[in-house]
Parts: C-alpha cells; structure tokens; sequence
C-alpha cells in the first residue's frame, strides 16, 4: 500500500450519510455499476490526501486506503439507527394520529 492516497469523496443523492472514497487519479470507473444504481448520483463533497495516520470520523484510513487499492472503492454506510429511537418516533407518530 503506498503511503499517500489523494482521495476523493462523494456522498450519495439516495442514502443519508452513505458515502463514496475513490482513488481521484481513477474517479469511478472501478465502482460497479450496481452499486453506482444504488446509491444514485454521486455527490462530491471532499477532495484530500489520506496517509494511514490520518484521523477519519467512523473509519481508520489505512481500511480506507486498503479497500481503495484492493478494489477501486470504500463505501461507507450510514450509521446504524438505534432501535429504541425508532420506537420513541413510531410511538410519538401514533399519538398524534
């Protein structure tokens, strides 16, 4: 794995906090063409040169930099809901019904 990534990000016109890191020399050409249906039309955010210190909100950047040169891409997905949150809301709904 080589030391410097210039990565760029794209988040998702579909999915909430869904997001998209490529290589920027290549774009997306590697990203399949299913996923690309799924998560709708790319988004960019955010062009930056990772390096395997780098600190990233939900992921360490060298799994990044990794899936990035074993594939093409790294998806990050939306954080997990908590159950008991979509509770409170279906039960705060019902009652204004």
């Amino acid at each position: 794995m080589s030391e410097k990534l210039l990565c760029e990000i794209f988040r998702s016109s579909r999915k909430e906090e869904m997001y998209l890191y490529v290589d920027k020399r290549k774009g997306l050409v590697d990203v399949p063409e299913a996923l690309m249906a799924t998560f709708g039309k790319p988004v960019p955010v955010l062009t930056m040169i990772l390096t395997e210190e780098k600190s990233l909100a939900r992921v360490a950047a060298r799994d990044v930099m990794a899936a990035i040169e074993e594939q093409g891409f790294y998806l990050q997905m939306p954080p997990a809901k908590e159950s008991y949150l979509l509770d409170l809301h279906r039960a705060e709904s019902a009652r204004r019904s």
